[in-house]
């Protein structure tokens, strides 16, 4: 098994065996960091950054002059042809014919899958949006490791802003993976961990999801607004009314990350209230409860994370950030196939894979995601609207992009109509049509006028529940 010309556009493009080799190539490449200027000499990597990145950006373009390869690089939208209505689409096979890899961030959500689609070359994800950014969940768990000794079985609180925070939302995905035994959810008001991320993480990860649970605030007096269990924590929670859970992370992580300002503006959801937000300091660390606690933050920060804290034992931040340098130059490596490493086939699924019916049509429903990029006016000359079905009560679709979802309303077949205007008719998604439509023959409308549009006519179903 091997990583050379593949891309790594979600945490999931790797296996649990594949991330265990990169981490064991970073500490080889750490032991002898002034040995690799030879093993990627002559090749090119293109920078795209379109968003601020102080961190990310410089510890890749670090990461493949370390190695010996050089770095071309574009870190404004305005001084690009995108400026100018390029599509990425278009801009990805024009760098991938000037460079041997590409790493891009991007606000749009599912960008990189784009460029990983016409590129031609591997693509890194360096963050698109609020969706995901793998590379930080590979300096997340190699810190893990590195400090824990282990990743399994651990019990971490997460902190923050966990709507928009994409460090966070691969991050899950991979705790989950790799079996931690608790996660606690944190949220500031207003930032709870996103419907779609919460049903990923349980319909394909396994494991229970306890929303709302009477629980324990931590010592910094956050609210515990959700607890995951993954399948290999054996001690079920008591979730009886009045019997509070204790929440102990003692020999575990604090996960803190920063409100994403940027994203809360883009979204025009208005201002986002900064009241019990958690905050790190040196009193909340001497709690015993906090005692082994690690603290960990993807950085940068604002006022979450106290500076009187940096020289303290426990804190990881600038620990995360250093790895990121032998992370990154151990996946360049790799997806260049300038290194190989031994990778057993996984023992197990790292996930449950669903094989979830696929929509795709050119016309009837758009991802309702403003940041997605699916429906940017540049990019759907080349971009489609696609869809996992990932639920047929109630009728719910998932953005093959940025993973969204849509709950559309109506629907119809293309084969009961036979082509014959009196017989095209429209029928509620909530009725139960939908689950006797073969998913190829689905077609699917965000609305009645959508419908009526496109020539149907409203059947005896067509009436929602509720109306």
């Amino acid at each position: 098994m091997s990583l050379a010309n593949r891309s790594l556009v979600t945490i999931d493009d790797l296996s649990n065996e594949e991330i265990e080799a990169v981490f064991s190539l970073a500490d080889e490449m750490s032991e002898a960091m002034d040995k690799q200027s030879r093993v990627c000499q002559g090749k090119l990597m293109a920078s795209l950054f379109f968003e601020p990145s102080t961190r990310t950006r410089l510890s890749f373009e670090a990461a493949i002059h370390r190695l010996g390869g050089n770095v071309i690089s574009a870190v404004d939208v305005g001084a690009t042809s995108l400026a100018k209505g390029e599509s990425i689409a278009d801009m990805a096979k024009v760098v991938g014919s000037y460079a041997d890899i590409i790493v891009i961030r991007h606000p749009w959500e599912g960008a990189a899958k784009v460029v990983a689609d016409y590129a031609g070359v591997p693509v890194i994800n360096a963050g698109d949006g609020s969706h995901e950014h793998p590379t930080q969940t590979l300096c997340d768990l190699y810190t893990l490791k590195k400090e824990r000794k282990t990743i399994k079985g651990l019990r971490i609180a997460l902190c923050g802003d966990l709507k928009y925070g994409r460090t966070i939302h691969s991050l899950i995905y991979a705790l989950a993976r790799f079996n931690v035994a608790r996660i606690y959810f944190c949220p500031g008001r207003g930032l709870e961990m996103p419907s779609h991320v919460l049903r990923k993480l349980t319909q394909e990860y396994g494991g229970t999801l306890y929303e709302h649970p009477v629980a324990k605030p931590l010592a910094l007096g956050q609210r515990v607004d959700a607890i995951y269990v993954t399948p290999s924590d054996s001690h079920q929670l008591a979730l009886m009314p009045d019997i509070e859970i204790n929440i102990d992370i003692s020999e575990g992580a604090l996960y803190v990350t920063r409100l994403q300002k940027e994203r809360v503006k883009d979204t025009n959801q208005g201002v986002v209230s900064t009241e019990g937000y958690p905050v790190i300091s040196a009193d909340l660390l001497k709690g015993k409860e906090f005692k082994h606690t690690i603290v960990m933050h993807p950085l940068p920060r604002l006022d979450e994370l106290a500076c009187e804290i940096d020289a303290d034992s426990r804190s990881m931040y600038f620990k995360q950030a250093a790895r990121g340098v032998p992370i990154r130059m151990a996946l360049i490596a790799l997806l260049l196939g300038a290194k190989k490493m031994d990778i057993s086939k996984p023992e197990a699924p790292a996930a449950q894979k669903i094989a979830y019916p696929v929509y795709k049509r050119d016309s009837g429903i758009r991802c309702s995601n403003p940041r997605c990029v699916s429906i940017q006016e540049t990019e759907t000359k080349y971009i489609k609207p696609e869809f996992k079905i990932v639920d047929l009560e109630p009728l719910t679709l998932r953005c093959i992009y940025c993973e969204h979802e849509a709950k559309p309303q109506y629907i119809a077949s293309s084969d009961w109509h036979q082509g014959l205007l009196a017989s095209k008719k429209y029928h509620s998604a909530d009725s139960h049509l939908t689950r006797k439509i073969k998913p190829q023959n689905l077609i699917i409308f965000d609305s009645e006028s959508e419908a009526q549009a496109r020539g149907f006519k409203p059947s005896s179903y067509a009436t929602r529940k509720g109306e």
